[in-house]
Parts: C-alpha cells; structure tokens; sequence
C-alpha cells in the first residue's frame, strides 16, 4: 500500500538540497547482513531520491557519498565501496543522461584510483551541457581541508601581491571553494537520527535548515523527502535578521 503523498506548495520546495546519507552498516547489522549490503541497498535509495527530487521542482541535489575520514574504515569495507562507486557510475550514467540530469563531483579526486577519476570526469563531460537537476556527489570530501585548500590559495595570491589582503571577503573566499557556482544548500538532511555535520559543506551551510530524520538511508524514499520538504515549508528563514 503507497504512503499519502504530504501537499508540498511552491514555497516550500528549496532551491538545493544536500543530504547527508548516513545509516547503511546499521541497517544491514539490524539485519544480519555485511555492511556491503546495506551500501548497496543505499544506492537504490539514491536512485529514488534523484527521481523524487526531480519531480518535485528541486534544483541542486548534493549526497555525501564518501567523506575523508571515510578512508580509515577497514580496508575490505573501503575496496567494496570503491567497487559500487565504478558500478553505480557505468550502470547509472547513461540513465542520468537521458533524464537530462548533470552530474559533478566534489572532493579530492587524488586519493581515488585513477579508473575512478576516469570513470568521474566521463561522466561529468557527459551530462556538463544538461539542463535538469544538478546532482552533486561529495567523495573522498572534508569540508575543513576544503576551507583550507581556498586559504592557501587566497594567501597564495596575497603574497604574490595579486590581492590586497584588505580586499579577502567571504565572497572571494567562496569563489575558491570547490562549489563556486553551486547555491548555498537551502536544506540539509542527515537521516538515522544522528545530530551533527560530519565535516560537511561548513562553508556552505551557514545560513542552511537543518532536518535530522530517524529513517535509516536505505529505507529513505519520496515520502520522506515530502516530509522534509513539509517541514521545510514550515520554516521561516531569516538568515540573522529580526523579523516581527
């Protein structure tokens, strides 16, 4: 039996969404299952929420797949989520094409295997000219090495005596981050009840809402992105201004 559908007016529907996807060893545990399994039962959930989102107006979409600190997981568990990653990639591209949707990664692309790398830029060339969704992975992704890659470059300039330092502004600092041309997440959506960012887009989410759900990301679907969404709606955004 399908859930209701929550209404969802225009007002409540954001601009850009990030989602923080979190919750796949806990439901293959719960379940006796490798945690492998959970991985994969997570990406049906992606495939799910990229469709919803479409369908329901969203512009940017950013998942965290994979972050920095991800790499100190065990080694067996890290090769089989490398191994989904190049399945997902060459399974899913070709669809994601056809659904006008454009795909671009975030992170640091030197600590993937350079078949990654291939397989990423591939499919970052493919879609580059969509005009749908704006999908937007984070692998191999910390938000504090982010910030400090765009200070070094900014102090970098600055010494050369390319910038005056009295003209640094968020805004420049913004221009060196690897989401130049992305707007700041309007929304951010961590599921499995967990409270906190995990190193994810600090930068970007200064003024963001934040919705921590209790579903674990396998079981994520249309119905709690409407419920989010709701919640959203709700919400009224001041961004440090005194309203009423």
């Amino acid at each position: 039996m399908e859930s209701p559908q929550t209404e969802i007016g225009p007002s409540a529907v954001p601009t850009h969404v990030a989602i923080i996807m979190d919750g796949n060893g806990r439901w293959a545990r719960s379940r006796g299952l490798p945690r492998i399994a959970g991985h994969r039962r997570g990406a049906d959930a992606v495939r799910r929420t990229l469709e919803a989102s479409a369908d329901l107006g969203i512009s940017y979409l950013t998942l965290f797949g994979f972050s920095s600190e991800n790499w100190k997981r065990p080694a067996d568990e890290v090769e089989d989520l490398m191994g989904l990653l190049r399945r997902y990639i060459r399974s899913e591209i070709a669809e994601l094409h056809e659904a006008n949707v454009r795909v671009r990664v975030i992170g640091d692309r030197q600590a993937l295997a350079p078949d990654i790398v291939s397989l990423i830029e591939g499919a970052e060339d493919r879609t580059k000219d969509n005009t749908g969704l704006n999908l937007i992975v984070a692998l191999s992704y910390g938000a504090r090495q982010e910030i400090v890659s765009a200070a070094r470059h900014v102090a970098a300039e600055a010494k050369s005596g390319r910038l005056d330092p009295a003209d640094i502004t968020d805004k420049l600092i913004g221009q060196h981050l690897t989401t130049p041309d992305i707007p700041d997440p309007d929304l951010l959506i961590r599921t499995s009840g967990e409270q906190r960012l995990s190193n994810f887009l600090l930068w970007q989410s200064a003024y963001t809402e934040f919705l921590f759900m209790d579903v674990l990301w396998p079981d994520f679907g249309r119905e709690h992105l409407e419920q989010a969404l709701a919640e959203y709606g709700r919400r009224e955004r001041r961004y440090g201004a005194c309203v009423g």
